[in-house]
């Protein structure tokens, strides 16, 4: 493999000449950068991103923090964040926090004493504390899966989403349609809730509280397979009060979900209809109907965005927001019925000003 001191010998130049030319200093005569450039090229010799960025005071390091006990839902946004920062040659840092009350005496121990280029904040509300951090740092800052108006972000239409999923129950002719929801600390779990409500207000049914079941738990805002089993079964105590058809928060609640309904014997959809969110990977193996998130793109583009950013820092914030897309499957029932009433995936951006 070649070096930059092969280079240097093979162009007459000094080495430092070399890097010159590679960080396009403008010290370097045309003659001699085309001179070195030429037997790069012919030695094929290909500058090592690390030392790269460290000579452009850049660590060619992005820092993504996500929710400790990542589930199937990260796993596909940061598919799409690596896919994105690999055509760039940038590594991607992961920074698992395990509780929300963690993240600033977290980062401030840890995450940015590395000094990355750029910062990826995942579905957590934003603290002050990484605010402030990255103003004085000026390192830029993208937010994937929640939104402030000071910084870039990919969000998805929550509330959208559980409209859909409400609404589609309801035209199967379903009635009485709880929702499995999460903690609703979690501005996701708020979003579908209001969304949920929606449907049922202008389908002229009255909004019961006992037909919404949430948790208190922090893990993941309570977005786990285990709070889906833990409430499902709550809504099977309810005996003949029980709802005919439940909208779950998200796929890995719905896991838990089927899960209390098979132990109870109780079949889907002819017991309870089930619709999920997300469609992460083993939704379709569950036969689950769910609201589409796209979760791969929105990971993508918040790694462009944030490699833009990092280029122009002075635009103002750009928020993109992406609507879900239902996709009928088993769980749900009717299937034949519904195809026709999928949502279109569509994308809004807007910039705050």
């Amino acid at each position: 493999m070649a070096t930059i001191y092969d280079i240097a010998r093979e162009a007459h130049v000094g080495i430092g000449t070399v890097s010159r030319v590679f960080n396009d200093h403008p010290s370097v005569s045309e003659v001699t950068r085309k001179r070195v450039l030429a037997v790069a090229s012919r030695l094929q010799y290909q500058p090592h991103p690390y030392a790269r960025g460290l000579a452009r005071k850049r660590t060619n390091a992005i820092l993504a923090i996500v929710p400790f006990f990542s589930t199937f839902f990260f796993v596909e946004v940061l598919r799409g964040v690596q896919a994105k920062l690999s055509e760039h040659q940038c590594d991607l840092v992961l920074h698992g926090v395990n509780h929300p009350d963690q993240i600033e005496s977290s980062l401030h121990k840890h995450a940015l004493r590395g000094r990355p280029d750029g910062v990826l904040f995942f579905s957590m509300n934003l603290p002050d504390g990484l605010m402030r951090e990255a103003k004085r740092l000026n390192t830029p800052v993208v937010l994937v899966d929640t939104a402030h108006e000071k910084f870039d972000s990919i969000t998805i239409d929550n509330e959208r989403g559980a409209y859909l999923a409400t609404r589609h129950l309801l035209t199967l002719g379903h009635r009485r349609v709880g929702l499995l929801s999460a903690n609703l600390e979690s501005a996701p779990a708020r979003e579908r809730l209001a969304g949920y409500q929606r449907a049922l207000r202008e389908a002229g049914i009255a909004i019961e509280q006992d037909l919404i079941k949430r948790t208190t738990s922090p893990v993941l805002d309570g977005f786990t397979q285990e709070t889906g089993y833990a409430l499902m079964r709550e809504f099977l105590a309810m005996e003949g009060s029980r709802p005919g058809a439940v909208v779950v928060s998200s796929d890995i609640q719905a896991m838990g979900a089927l899960e209390a309904l098979r132990e109870a014997d109780i079949a889907c959809p002819d017991g309870v209809a089930i619709i999920g969110f997300d469609d992460i990977v083993v939704a379709s193996h569950l036969g689950l109907t769910t609201m589409r998130q796209p979760m791969f793109q929105m990971g993508f583009l918040a790694a462009e965005r944030l490699l833009g950013r990092m280029e122009k820092r002075d635009l103002a914030p750009l928020h993109t927001t992406f609507t879900p897309e239902l996709v009928v499957r088993k769980t749900c029932g009717g299937a034949t019925r519904a195809r026709n009433e999928h949502a279109q995936l569509s994308v809004l951006s807007t910039a705050t000003k």
